[in-house]
């Protein structure tokens, strides 16, 4: 191997390091806006019955359909994205280690060769 090689499977893996902390954020951000989404429609659901709406299906539909409810929808999407894109180039980073790998395991076959 190089040293070429060597120096960036270095910072493949403080890339690793780097953003591990990042990533288990962004993962924590996510689930805990997922479930206080469910509090969130309680909350609005119980707005609605405060304001008459006495039928459940009533203070369900319009919990979903309030502006507040709406902002935490897309709370949720940037959420996702931003674990979704810390987890994919994670894995493109252990993806790249892996063929370092293979290329090491290759070329020490091809040195037992000659």
């Amino acid at each position: 191997m190089s040293d070429q090689a060597e120096i960036n499977i270095f910072k493949v893996l403080d890339f690793i390091r780097d953003n591990a902390k990042a990533y288990a954020q962004a993962k924590a951000n996510r689930v805990y806006i997922e479930e206080y989404r469910k509090t969130l429609k309680a909350k609005l659901m119980q707005k609605a019955q405060q304001e008459g709406a006495t039928a459940s299906a009533t203070q369900e539909r319009d919990a979903y359909a309030n502006p507040e409810y709406e902002a935490h929808l897309k709370a949720l999407e940037a959420a996702v994205e931003s674990e979704e894109t810390l987890r994919w180039r994670l894995i493109a980073a252990q993806a790249k280690l892996e063929v370092w790998r293979s290329i090491g395991a290759n070329q020490r076959a091809q040195d037992k060769v000659l």
